[in-house]
């Protein structure tokens, strides 16, 4: 899955622009400023940045700018956000390197549409077909898990909760909702089960010093996160 990056302060447009990525299956991080957009962006790059052209602090189009001076983030696709439509406007955001400039208000379905073009056309819709983060890959359509690089044989549990963590980090769900979203929600299974998964998979993690990207927050559940 796809991740996108969305910096935006406004709390309305930015909920609303997460129901519509996440219902298109794209793995969503979110920052009202760049300052805190870019320390997501160093713990994990995005495939596209959907940013606000007027946010506090530094505006969108001045970090834009920086980021295309990178040349560690200067590939990311970037679309801009703003409720100037001018001509002008839109010149100034082409010219700084950005990949597209959508005019507020828009629809879901342009969105999506205009981000589809933009991964199209950089390449990236090539990495659908596998899930990256903290050095695990999955590939979905084979059923296949590689840890820093190195194939490792997995159960079609483990493998399920794995990939159900890898598209939902730095979130607590509580043992039920491992269950329902792993196991099925018709499936009478006791809720220790998840531990004793769990542990299997931290075994396995264990062996690539990874075991620590799986959380476990008392009181509540467990958490997949590359922040400790």
């Amino acid at each position: 899955m796809l991740n996108i990056l969305v910096v935006e302060d406004d709390v309305a447009i930015r909920d609303m622009l997460r129901d519509v990525l996440e219902q298109a299956d794209y793995v969503v991080q979110m920052s009202t400023d760049t300052q805190r957009a870019f320390e997501l962006m160093q713990k994990q790059v995005p495939d596209l940045i959907l940013l606000d052209w007027m946010l506090p602090g530094q505006s969108g189009i001045e970090w834009a700018r920086r980021l295309k001076k990178d040349e560690a983030y200067a590939g990311i696709p970037i679309i801009m956000l703003t409720a100037k439509g001018e001509v002008d406007d839109k010149i100034k955001s082409l010219d700084t390197g950005l990949d597209d400039h959508i005019t507020k208000p828009f629809s879901s379905r342009e969105l999506l549409a205009r981000i589809r073009a933009v991964l199209r056309r950089s390449g990236k819709l090539d990495k659908q077909n596998r899930i990256e983060m903290g050095g695990i890959t999955l590939i979905p359509d084979q059923h296949r898990v590689s840890i820093a690089d190195n194939p490792v044989t997995i159960s079609p549990t483990e493998y399920r909760l794995l990939e159900f963590f890898l598209t939902h980090p730095d979130r607590v769900y509580s043992r039920t909702q491992l269950l329902d979203q792993v196991w099925g929600r018709h499936t009478f299974i006791e809720e220790r089960t998840v531990d004793v998964h769990i542990r299997r998979l931290r075994k396995l993690l264990a062996e690539y010093d990874r075991e620590n990207l799986i959380q476990t927050v008392r009181g509540f559940g467990y958490r997949f996160s590359m922040v400790e």
